[in-house]
C-alpha cells in the first residue's frame, strides 16, 4: 500500500483547531484539498504530519507555531491616524480591514486597539503565535509521473 512521500499529490480531509478546541478551518462538508507536498502551499508542519500516512488513515497532529505561522512579529503592528480612515468608519477592536500596499497587493489587517486619535492595526497572520491541532485523513494518494 502506498504512503505519502515528499512530492506526493494527495487529497486530504482536515479540521484545524486551536489549543482551546475552537475550529478555525475545516474541509468537512466540502471536497478534500488536493496538493503536492513540497511546493510550499501549506504550512510546513501540516505537510510533515502527512508523511508516511496511508489512504484512509486518520491521525491528529499538533503543529508548534514555528512550523505554522511563526511568532507574532511586533514590526507588523502599525498605528494609523483616524484622519486617514474613511469618515464614515467607526473602528472597533476585532474589526478586519483591507489596505492596499504601494505595489497594489492587498493586506488584511486587524484592529487591535482604538485610541482617541488613532487605531493600532496588526498585519500578522491571524494564527501567528499559536500552536495548531489538525485532524487529518488521507483520502487519496495520486500516482505521480516520474520524470526521467
Amino acid at each position: 500500500m502506498s504512503q505519502v512521500k515528499e512530492n506526493s499529490t494527495v487529497k486530504v480531509n482536515y479540521t484545524g483547531k486551536l489549543s482551546d478546541g475552537k475550529i478555525f478551518d475545516t474541509s468537512e462538508g466540502e471536497a478534500p484539498i488536493e496538493f503536492v507536498l513540497g511546493q510550499g502551499r501549506l504550512i510546513p508542519g501540516f505537510e510533515k504530519g502527512l508523511i508516511d500516512m496511508k489512504v484512509n488513515e486518520k491521525k491528529t497532529i499538533t503543529i508548534p507555531k514555528d512550523e505554522a505561522y511563526g511568532e507574532v512579529n511586533k514590526e507588523l503592528l502599525h498605528e494609523v491616524n483616524k484622519s486617514e480612515l474613511p469618515q464614515d468608519m467607526a473602528p472597533e477592536v476585532g474589526m478586519g480591514l483591507v489596505s492596499k500596499a504601494p505595489d497594489g497587493r492587498e493586506m488584511n489587517l486587524l484592529v487591535v486597539e482604538v485610541k482617541e486619535e488613532s487605531i493600532v492595526v496588526d498585519a500578522n497572520h491571524p494564527l501567528a503565535g499559536k500552536d495548531l491541532i489538525f485532524d487529518l485523513e488521507v483520502v487519496e494518494i495520486l500516482e505521480t509521473e516520474v520524470a526521467e
